[in-house]
């Protein structure tokens, strides 16, 4: 999925990138405590509780569209400036033009709106929008108690960057946010410590497990914030970066998180660092990469994806952009899967996204899952198409005592919009208790 084009504050259209943010300011407004209810042509906005309604009909919106829509009807008496959307919808950060432009977008979008129509948001050129429509409010007293999205008590969080070096002298980018007890994330294909942090796919699902811990995570060699021009993208060479970070961190025991090939390098270094790690968390993961499974399928599948990345990576490919959506999730939302197309432009270069599949493929850790001696929780989504459920299985067996949980998703990246959303965070938590 390539970058659309959004119209910005000067009329034009523009081809951008989006780096959605994933704050919630819910009870920021002057009148938070009431039940403030906005109503506009079919449309029904209920600040309490943050629901946009089209008749009798909920329409889904990201928290920070919500928050923007809000914004944009309170303050229809004037032309907002991006500087007044900033300080208000990001807290005073400054944030992309791309960024703006896909929450107008999708602001828009959600209230039957766009910037060829503008019936309800009106670019003034050079100066802001404005939303124009007719509306009529009404306050209801004292609003309802209702449950803060996941975001809301995380959404003041700021992550700090920081380097270290690998032992072969490749520079690894890493990130702490959080104050909770320690948990450490394995890089995995792929990641971006700026982008992830704000993008509609990895923001929600990061800023849960900030909430609880100081969560420390970290772009792997190749891609992202760390060091691109490497030779060495082994899976020794993946868990000499972990080593790294860790050592970085001064954390003496912790609990390791691993997702899809992170698994493995979880694995690799538990196994080799037994007394540093409390717990071993993984999901979505493989003891065998796909040219180790003995299967040719398996194999020519794998060729088969590769090749496809060297030829379609961050491009407006739309058999691309169907067949790696289909298999990383299913299940995602328009706006996820325009930022994954986004993600992939970002994160690295057509040549080390392939180069990193290949290494991922050949990797074999089923000989150390014997060796495993630490509480271990593995989870996998019954109908993963990236990586086969019984992967999963293979792994929980391999390793003594571990609990397997087998989550009814379709989807290899856990998307907040998924069903087992909750249970997936439960069921981690909970772990880690013990």
């Amino acid at each position: 999925m390539a970058a659309v084009g959004r119209e910005d504050f000067a009329g034009n259209l523009i081809c951008s990138l989006d780096c959605p943010d994933y704050s919630v300011r819910a009870g920021g407004y002057p009148d938070a405590g009431q039940a403030v209810q906005f109503v506009f042509g079919d449309y029904s906005l209920d600040v309490g509780r943050r629901e946009l309604r089209r008749g009798q009909n909920l329409v889904q919106l990201e928290p920070q569209v919500f928050d923007l829509l809000v914004y944009l009807v309170r303050n229809r008496d004037r032309v907002v400036t991006r500087d007044d959307i900033f300080a208000a919808v990001w807290g005073g950060r400054i944030v992309s033009e791309s960024t703006l432009s896909s929450r107008i977008t999708a602001v828009r979008k959600a209230i039957g709106d766009s910037g060829e129509q503008q019936a309800l948001i009106r670019t003034a050129a050079r100066k802001g929008i404005r939303f124009i429509g007719e509306v009529s409010e009404q306050t209801e007293g004292p609003a309802q108690p209702i449950a803060a999205p996941a975001a809301t008590a995380t959404s003041r969080l700021r992550q700090e960057v920081h380097f270290c070096t690998a032992s072969d002298g490749v520079r690894i980018a890493y990130a702490e946010v959080g104050h909770g007890p320690p948990l450490i994330k394995a890089g995995n294909w792929l990641n971006h410590l700026e982008y992830d942090w704000e993008s509609p796919i990895w923001s929600p699902f990061l800023h849960t497990l900030a909430a609880e811990h100081r969560l420390i995570r970290y772009d792997a060699r190749g891609n992202g914030l760390s060091d691109w021009e490497v030779k060495d993208l082994s899976l020794e060479a993946f868990v000499r970066d972990l080593e790294s970070v860790v050592e970085a961190t001064g954390l003496d025991r912790f609990p390791l998180l691993g997702m899809s090939q992170g698994c493995a390098v979880s694995i690799a270094y538990a196994v080799r660092h037994p007394e540093r790690v409390s717990h071993l968390v993984l999901y979505g993961g493989f003891a065998r990469g796909r040219r180790k499974r003995g299967s040719q399928q398996d194999i020519a599948g794998g060729d088969a994806i590769v090749t496809l990345i060297r030829q379609g990576w961050g491009q407006d490919n739309p058999a691309f952009r169907q067949m790696l959506t289909s298999l990383f999730m299913p299940g995602a939302t328009p706006e996820q899967m325009q930022s994954f197309n986004d993600m992939q432009r970002i994160t690295t270069s057509p040549e080390n996204a392939a180069r990193l599949r290949q290494s991922v493929d050949e990797i074999d850790v089923t000989d150390l899952l014997a060796s495993v001696n630490i509480p271990t929780l593995v989870l996998h989504a019954r109908n993963d198409a990236m990586q086969p459920f019984d992967e999963g299985r293979r792994l929980a067996m391999g390793i003594r005592g571990a609990r397997f949980v087998a989550l009814e998703s379709r989807n290899h990246m856990i998307l907040q919009n998924d069903p087992v959303w909750s249970r997936f965070f439960d069921e981690i938590e909970n772990f880690l208790k013990t």
